[in-house]
Parts: C-alpha cells; sequence; structure tokens
C-alpha cells in the first residue's frame, strides 16, 4: 500500500462509513455469488428426476460454471487491476444475472452446460474483485478477518438460497429458483452504482481522468488531508503483470499457494455439488437433502469468520493449515456416520472446516501480493483452485457413477484437503504470517 492510504487506513484503528459501506456491499456481492454457485446443487435432484440424467451428466453440468469461474479468474478478472475494483464487480454482477436467469429457461442440458458456464465467468470475476477491494479498505492488523469475512457472504447466499430452494422447488418447480436468483442479482447493481467506492491506491497507479479529485473525495470520507498533486505514473504499470507472480521472491510462495487451493477447492466442490445428491442417496428426502447443503454452508459462514478471528491472532499459515488437516481427517471418518442420526452435524463440521480453511487462502493471497497486482495475484490463485473445482466434482461423477460408497469417496477427497493444509503450513512467503 502507499503511505497515504498506510496513515488513512492501516494506522487507525476505527473504521469510518466508507469502509463499514465496502466490506457490506463486498459481503452482500458474495452472498449473490454463494447463491448462484450453490442454486445448481439444490435443483440438481430435481433437474435429474424431471430430464430422467445420471450422476456423469449432472458432473459436466456443475464442471461446466466452474470452467466459467476459472476463466473468469484467470482471465478477466485481472483486468481490474487496469480498469478498476468497482468496474470489475459491476461488470460481474450483470453478467451473473443474465446467466443465472436464462438458465431458468434451458430446455435440454446443453443450454444449461451454456447458461451455468456464463454464470460462473460472473462469478469468478466477482471474488477476486471483493477480497481486493476490501484488502485495499481495511487497516493491516484486521485485514485477514474482513477478508474472510467478506467472503464468508459466499456461504450466507448458500445458506439463504437452500431455505428457498426447499420451499420453491416442491411447490413451483427448479426453473423459479433461477427466476429468483436473476431477480437479486439485479436489484444488487444499483447498489454497487451508489453505494462502492473504488480504493485510493487503484487511482494512484492507474490515474484514470480525474483521479486526484476521486482520491480526495474519498480522502474527505476518511478525514484525511488532501492532496495537491499525483505522484509520476510508471508506464509499467499499464500491462497486467501476470509475469510477476512467477518471478522473483513471489515465485515459490505462488506456486504454493497455487497447489493448496487447487487441493482445497477440489475437495470443497466436490462437497458443495454433490451433497444434496449423497443425501438423497443416502436415504434422505429431497427436502432434507437440501437442508444437509444448507446445514454444509450455515457450518461454512461460523467455520470463515472463527478462521479470520484466530488468523488475525495466530496467523494465518497456522490456522489454515491446522484447520484443513483436522478437515482432512474428519473427511476420512466420513463413512462411519452415513446413515446415522449424526449425519447432518457432519455435514455442519466439513461445511465449518473446508470453508473457513480455503477462504482463509483468500485472505492469504491478499496479503500477499502488492496493491499493483493485487487482483491479478487473487485472481491467478482462485484459477489455479479453480481448476481443481472443475476436477473434483467431475471425478466424483465419474466414481459414484461407477458404484464407489459415499464414504470412499469421502475418504479419497479427504486427501487432497490433507495436502492443502500442508502445503498452507510450508508455505515461504515473507509477507504472510
Amino acid at each position: 500500500m502507499s503511505t497515504i492510504t498506510q496513515s488513512l487506513i492501516d494506522e487507525r484503528d476505527k473504521l469510518t462509513s466508507i469502509q463499514i459501506g465496502t466490506i457490506l456491499v463486498c459481503f452482500f456481492m458474495n452472498m449473490l455469488d454463494g447463491m448462484d454457485v450453490l442454486v445448481i446443487s439444490y435443483t440438481a435432484p430435481a433437474i435429474s428426476k424431471s430430464w430422467g440424467i445420471g450422476p456423469e451428466t449432472l458432473g459436466i453440468v456443475f464442471s461446466s460454471g466452474l470452467l466459467g469461474m476459472t476463466l473468469g479468474t484467470l482471465f478477466v478478472a485481472p483486468y481490474a487491476d487496469r480498469i478498476g475494483r468497482k468496474n470489475m464487480i459491476l461488470l460481474s454482477a450483470i453478467i451473473m444475472s443474465i446467466g443465472i436467469y436464462l438458465t431458468a429457461w434451458a430446455g435440454d442440458v446443453t443450454q444449461l452446460v451454456i447458461y451455468r458456464f456464463i454464470s460462473g465467468i460472473g462469478i469468478g470475476c466477482m471474488l477476486a474483485s471483493t477480497a481486493a477491494l476490501t484488502a485495499e479498505f481495511t487497516p493491516l492488523k484486521s485485514r485477514n478477518f474482513w477478508v474472510s469475512f467478506v467472503v464468508a457472504g459466499y456461504p450466507v447466499g448458500a445458506v439463504l438460497s437452500g431455505l428457498a430452494a426447499a420451499k420453491v422447488i416442491p411447490s413451483e418447480g427448479w426453473e423459479k429458483m433461477y427466476i429468483y436468483a436473476g431477480i437479486a442479482s439485479v436489484i444488487a447493481i444499483p447498489l454497487i452504482l451508489f453505494f462502492l467506492s473504488e480504493s485510493i491506491d487503484f487511482y494512484l497507479k492507474m490515474q484514470p481522468g480525474g483521479a486526484l479529485q476521486k482520491i480526495n473525495k474519498i480522502i474527505d470520507r476518511l478525514g484525511g488531508d488532501h492532496l495537491t498533486s499525483l505522484p509520476v505514473k510508471e508506464e509499467s504499470q499499464l500491462a497486467i503483470p501476470i509475469g510477476k507472480l512467477l518471478s522473483g521472491k513471489y515465485k515459490k510462495p505462488t506456486l504454493q499457494l497455487w497447489l493448496a487451493l487447487f487441493m482445497a477447492f477440489a475437495a470443497l466442490y466436490f462437497m458443495t455439488s454433490w451433497i444434496p445428491k449423497l443425501a438423497t442417496d443416502a436415504g434422505l428426502s429431497l427436502e432434507l437433502a437440501i437442508y444437509a447443503g444448507t446445514v454444509f454452508n450455515l457450518g461454512a459462514f461460523f467455520g470463515i469468520v472463527t478462521q479470520g478471528y484466530f488468523s488475525s491472532k495466530y496467523g494465518l499459515k497456522k490456522t489454515i493449515g491446522i484447520i484443513l488437516i483436522l478437515t482432512a481427517i474428519l473427511m476420512c471418518c466420513f463413512g462411519f456416520f452415513v446413515g446415522s442420526d449424526w449425519i447432518l452435524v457432519v455435514f455442519g463440521m466439513l461445511g465449518f472446516g473446508i470453508q473457513g480453511g480455503f477462504v482463509g487462502l483468500y485472505a492469504f493471497a491478499a496479503r500477499m501480493y502488492p496493491s499493483e497486482f493485487k487482483t491479478t495475484g487473487i485472481g491467478w490463485s482462485m484459477g489455479a483452485g479453480r481448476m481443481g473445482a472443475i476436477f473434483g466434482p467431475g471425478l466424483a461423477g465419474v466414481l459414484l457413477g461407477m458404484g464407489v460408497t459415499i464414504g470412499t469417496s469421502f475418504l479419497i477427497y479427504g486427501i487432497p484437503a490433507l495436502i492443502a493444509g500442508i502445503m498452507t503450513m510450508r508455505n515461504t512467503s515473507e509477507d504472510v504470517d
């Protein structure tokens, strides 16, 4: 961060209204993200029954959305470092709205795959941009918590959409869920336009038209002194600096972070995509199966907030590593709980652990990279993770189609969670504790 933002943000304890507003809007955007991602999981059993499609085909549908997220984070989100975090969040919301609403009118699997892919592009851009903007508006000593808190909007949205799905799908059909989700996404657009601010660091680095006036307007709301001029702009900052992620001191910790995210995402999206379907296969009713996904994401919210708190006290590496390793152990023991009354509790505990751990890796990326390529760093880290997200549900579909049991599936996916925890604890970044 610049010395200006350090004095205005890092050296103050109390958040101002503009900081609180930024946090809340970003939290809400991630709520929509969670809703848009998980709605396909909640509607999957109904779609499968209505269209007569098997788990292998559903795996392709799940992976198409995740492919869109991957491409969005890798090739679209980095442009936030050029056009601004706010503009990218706005663009993401528009893309999400279009994709999610069109899904309601899908007439076959091909159309469903296309619309989920479009939604995925917007979703992938959203998370990277909100994490970067939050990191640039919050004090250093509480930044881990606030980035984790903002991303915690994701499971909150998933929980709310799960509660809605349990009521809407049986009575109105799965298509209605996408109509309601599309309307919610459209409503969010005015919030971005009128209540979200761009970061000072972006204006200082890229210096778009009227940058000085915009910076001073933000400084007024932060209670600081006006700038009289802008620093000299470096021409190298005009390019999207992807190559910087794999050079110098960032090379080794970046590769370690990417591996951890790949493994964490594979385990996470195996569960988020398949929990409702696995729950119905285990004998639960459609409504209870949807609630299983809801319980998972409710646990996720508390896991993310808890992780953010302990990371601020004890450091990201140790906190995230321990959470992911404990989650891996629980996944390996999952088979013992199949068919028991404890199954919903276990789903909640798994959500607490896997989401708490992988969201902490977002905060890890936000701390590791400087402002001039922060969104690029977060986006490419998430992109590496999304590769695992594509791999996870797709392989699970094949395994389940082959007759692999639920307990064995969780045992298999406990291995990536374990690797993610170990790689996080061993990360060599000097900028993250």
